[in-house]
């Protein structure tokens, strides 16, 4: 997973509320264990007609939008399944920045372990925020997980309160195994002590 620091990005307004994770991706899309390919069909619903054409005024879809890495959206992003393929499809599509007003927990911790920044902000903070980002791609947002700040194109700064281990976690690019395998060499030492106490096993 890649160490998460400083970046800056187009943010792309989203202001849906209880997104929840079929319409991140629909459930057609979830015979992979694949993390890459997803991105073609985050939101497949809305960005897209019957026949597969692209709905022009879908956001993502706005040549000032098609490369966001930020999506700023409404409460409650994420509920409904615990399906980990909505990370994926966020991430392939090269968002690596969620802000809302709240999330699903298991939507959220999801995130964390696929390299994706969840922030959780007060209503009010969020509007500016999307007022910001419906300027288009002139609206370049900074977010700098470090200092746990997000600054506009303006030089307006918010701060925002993260746990930190998941800090920590998204700075050095640790997933679940990464932290594993941090302690291989405890792994290794417990087998070789087992199996020599235990010879049986």
């Amino acid at each position: 997973m890649d160490k998460f620091t400083t970046f800056t990005g187009v943010a792309a307004p989203f202001p849906l509320i209880n997104v929840d994770t079929d319409m991140i991706i629909p459930k057609q899309f979830l015979k992979t264990i694949k993390r890459s390919g997803l991105g073609v069909n985050l939101f497949d619903e809305m960005r897209y007609d019957d026949d597969g054409n692209e709905i022009e005024d879908f956001v993502l879809n706005r040549a000032q939008y098609r490369n966001a890495q930020i999506l700023v959206a409404g409460e409650n992003f994420g509920c409904g399944s615990s399906r980990e393929h909505a990370p994926w499809a966020i991430k392939d599509f090269g968002i690596i920045c969620v802000i809302a007003p709240s999330f699903a927990d298991i939507f959220y911790n999801n995130c964390f372990k696929n390299g994706i920044l969840p922030i959780a902000l007060p209503q009010e903070e969020v509007d500016e925020l999307m007022k910001e980002a419906e300027k288009g791609s002139n609206a370049r947002i900074t977010v700098d997980l470090e200092e746990q700040s997000i600054t506009t194109s303006e030089g307006e700064a918010v701060r925002f309160e993260l746990d930190a281990f998941k800090k920590h976690c998204l700075l050095e690019g640790l997933d679940d195994i990464s932290l594993t395998m941090k302690k291989e060499d405890s792994i290794d030492a417990f087998e070789r002590r087992a199996k020599a106490e235990r010879p049986w096993m």
